[in-house]
C-alpha cells in the first residue's frame, strides 16, 4: 500500500523463480532475438542480460534497518528476492535485513552518528516527525509505505467477554477507562517514549479526552494508572500476558489482561501461542491510528546511485503479489482497501468489531508532541517553576489574536497548567526591573503541589487566579540575568528527588538592567550551580519579535537545558511541553 510506481530506470532487471538451466535457455534465445533486432548493446546496458559471470559474483549490496516486527517478514522477503537473482541494472541486489528498535535508530540520526544501514523501515511515520522537530538530517526520503497495521486493544478472552467482545464496541476512553477501573483488567503498554504503538494510542486518548467534560483530569488519571504497567518495547509487552490459563497465572497481579498493541502484535501472538492463550481484539469505534512502515532512504550513510536504485527495486520487488501475501501471512495489510478476513481472525478480530473501518486522521506532529510531554510530566510527576516576563512591551498587541503579549502568554500558561496533575508542583514569578525593592524579580506563589490545600482553595486555585493577574509594568525593563540566576538558584535549592525539576523562564526581551551581572557570569554561575546527579532542566522561551534566540539557548545549554524561540505567544503550551518531553529523556539525563 502507497508505494510508488517508479520508471523503469529505477525498477530494472527482474525476478524470475526458475531454475537457472531454464533461464540460461531463455536467455540464448533473448540474444538471438534482439541480436536480429540490432538491440543487443542495450539490453546489456539496461540489465537483461549478463555475459559471463553471474549477477550474484558483484551485488549491490543493502543493508536495511527495520522494525523488529516487520523484520522477519523482510527477511524471507530479502532470501527469495536473492534466490530469485533479482536485480537493478543487471547487477542482484542483495538485501540484509537488521531488527532495530526504531527509538534506537532515531537516537542514533539525531546523534549524528552512522545508524549502520541505507535502508530504514521503521514502524511509523512518527519517527520521521520527531526527527523533523529535533532539528533531524534532511538527508532521509520516504519513498514508499510497506504495510501497516491498526492499534487497539488485545484482551485474554475472560477479560474480552466481560466486556462484551465482539458485539459490544468502545471508543478509547471508553476503553482504557474500562480496563484501568478493573484490576481484572490490568491494562499494559509499551512507553510513548519508545514506541509509536503507545504514542498512537496516548494521542488517541487524548483526542478523546479533550472532547468531554473534565476530560483532561480524567486522562491524567488514567495515564497515571497506566504508567505502573508500562514495558520498554512492544515485544516486551506481550511478556506481560499470563503464561497459561491457570488461576495463579490469571490472578498474577504482575501480569495484565489486556494490552495496547497493533493487530498484527496480535496475530503473531496467536500464531505462536496455544488455542487456550489466544488474544481478542478490540477496535475502538471512534478510530483505529495505523503503523504505516515508512521505507526510508538514509542518504548521509553515504548511499551511492547504485544502492539508492536497488533499494528502490527492493521496495517495488515487495508489491509483488506474492510478497504480499507473505506480509499478510505475518499479520501486516497490504491495501487500504481490503482487509483479509483470515488476518482478522488470526488476531482475535470479529465484527461487529468496526475492523475495516477506515485508518483513524493522522495525528499532527503537535498533538503527537503534547501527548508526550503530557505523559512525561504525568508519569514522572514534575517541580516546575515559572517566571514570566512583565516588562512594559508584554504589553504590545499579537496580531490576529485581539490580545497583548500577555494577555496570550496567561491564555497559553492557564492550559498548560490543567495538563498537570494534583502531585506536580508548579510555582509562579515574574519580573521586570526593581519589583521587590532592589530585586528586579518577585515570587507570586511559591512552588508547591497542586493539590494541596491553600486557605479557601488549593495550590492550583491560586496559580489559576495569580495567572489572571499578571499584567505588564507600565515602563519596565527586562532584567533576565538576575532574575533567571536567582530563579535557578533557588530550584537547584529545592531540588526534589524522583521528580523532574525544571525552571522555565519567558521573556519578550533582552536583559535591560545595566546594574546587573554580565552575561558571562551568568553563565558561569550558572555552570558551577549545575550538578548532573540533581538535574534542573533551564527552559528558556524567547517570545515574540524582539527576543534573542540565540541568548536563550546560550544562558540554557550551560545547564544542559534548552532554548526556544516563538513569534506567538500561543505556541508556549507546546514548546514547554517539547523541551520537557527532550529534557526528560534518559538519553538526555546520562
Amino acid at each position: 500500500m502507497g508505494r510508488h510506481s517508479l520508471p523503469d530506470q529505477y525498477g530494472a532487471g527482474a525476478s524470475d523463480p526458475r531454475r537457472r538451466a531454464r533461464r540460461r535457455t531463455v536467455a540464448i534465445a533473448t540474444v538471438l532475438v534482439l541480436a536480429v533486432a540490432g538491440g543487443t548493446a542495450a539490453a546489456v546496458r539496461g540489465g537483461l542480460l549478463s555475459f559471463g559471470s553471474s549477477c550474484q559474483d558483484d551485488p549491490v549490496r543493502l543493508t536495511l534497518a527495520a522494525s523488529p516486527d516487520l523484520a522477519p517478514a523482510l527477511e524471507s522477503a530479502a532470501k527469495r528476492a536473492r534466490e530469485a537473482d533479482l536485480t537493478s541494472d543487471g547487477r542482484c541486489v542483495a538485501v540484509t535485513v537488521s531488527a532495530r528498535e526504531p527509538y534506537k535508530v532515531t537516537d542514533a540520526l539525531l546523534a549524528g552518528q552512522d545508524p549502520g544501514a541505507e535502508v530504514w523501515v521503521p514502524d511509523s511515520e512518527v519517527w520521521l516527525q520527531r526527527l523533523a522537530a529535533n532539528g533531524g538530517t534532511p538527508d532521509v526520503s520516504t519513498v514508499g509505505h510497506v504495510a501497516s497495521t491498526p492499534v487497539g486493544v488485545a484482551m485474554v478472552p475472560t477479560a474480552a467477554k466481560s466486556l462484551g467482545w465482539p458485539k459490544k464496541t468502545y471508543g478509547w476512553l471508553e476503553l482504557a477507562g474500562a480496563a484501568l477501573r478493573d484490576d481484572s483488567l490490568r491494562l499494559g503498554a509499551a512507553d510513548p517514549a519508545r514506541s509509536a504503538t503507545g504514542l498512537l494510542a496516548l494521542t488517541r486518548l487524548s483526542t478523546a479526552a479533550a472532547g468531554v467534560e473534565g476530560g483532561d483530569t480524567q486522562a491524567a488519571a488514567m495515564m497515571k494508572a497506566l504508567s505502573q504497567r508500562i514495558s520498554d518495547s512492544d515485544g516486551q509487552v506481550l511478556d506481560t500476558l499470563p503464561r497459561d490459563s491457570s488461576g495463579t497465572e490469571q490472578g498474577n497481579p504482575r501480569r495484565n489482561q489486556s494490552l495496547v498493541v497493533s493487530e498484527q502484535a496480535a496475530h503473531a501472538y496467536n500464531s505462536a501461542a496455544d488455542g487456550d492463550r489466544s488474544l481478542d481484539f478490540f477496535y475502538p469505534k471512534d478510530g483505529s491510528p495505523r503503523l504505516d512502515y515508512p521505507y526510508t532512504l538514509l542518504e548521509q550513510t553515504g548511499l551511492t546511485t547504485d544502492q539508492s536504485r536497488a533499494a528502490i527495486r527492493f521496495m517495488n520487488y515487495l508489491d509483488d503479489p506474492p510478497q504480499r501475501r507473505l506480509l499478510e501471512r505475518h499479520g501486516f495489510r497490504t491495501s487500504g482497501d481490503e482487509v483479509p478476513d483470515a488476518l482478522v481472525a488470526g488476531a482475535g478480530g470479529s465484527g461487529p468489531q468496526p475492523y475495516a473501518e477506515p485508518a483513524a486522521r493522522p495525528a499532527s506532529a503537535v498533538a503527537l508532541q503534547e501527548a508526550l510531554g503530557v505523559w512525561t510530566i504525568t508519569v514522572q510527576s514534575a517541580r516546575i517553576t515559572t517566571v514570566v516576563d512583565a516588562s512594559g512591551s508584554m504589553s504590545e498587541p499579537v496580531p490576529g489574536s485581539g490580545g497583548s503579549r500577555m494577555d496570550v502568554t496567561k491564555a497559553a500558561l492557564t492550559r498548560a497548567l490543567a495538563t498537570f496533575t494534583a502531585e506536580d508542583e508548579i510555582g509562579l514569578w515574574d519580573f521586570s526591573t526593581k519589583l521587590d525593592g532592589d530585586k528586579d524579580y518577585r515570587v507570586l506563589v511559591p512552588t508547591d503541589r497542586l493539590g494541596d490545600r491553600k486557605g479557601a482553595g488549593t495550590q492550583r486555585d491560586k496559580l489559576s487566579a495569580a495567572f489572571a493577574d499578571l499584567a505588564p509594568v507600565p515602563d519596565g525593563a527586562t532584567g533576565l540575568y538576575d532574575t533567571t540566576l536567582a530563579a535557578y538558584k533557588e530550584a537547584t535549592g529545592s531540588y526534589a528527588d524522583g521528580r523532574f525539576n525544571a525552571l522555565v523562564v519567558l521573556t519578550d526581551g533582552v536583559n535591560e538592567d545595566r546594574g546587573s551581572i554580565s552575561r558571562a557570569d551568568l553563565i558561569d554561575r550558572l555552570e558551577r550551580l549545575t550538578n548532573p546527579e540533581r538535574p534542573v532542566a533551564l527552559i528558556m522561551i524567547a517570545v515574540g519579535p524582539d527576543a534573542d534566540r540565540e541568548e536563550a539557548n546560550r544562558i540554557a545549554e550551560a545547564t544542559g537545558g534548552s532554548g526556544h524561540e516563538v513569534s506567538d505567544p500561543a505556541q508556549i503550551q507546546s514548546v514547554i511541553l517539547k523541551a520537557i518531553v527532550a529534557a526528560a529523556s534518559p538519553d538526555r539525563q546520562g
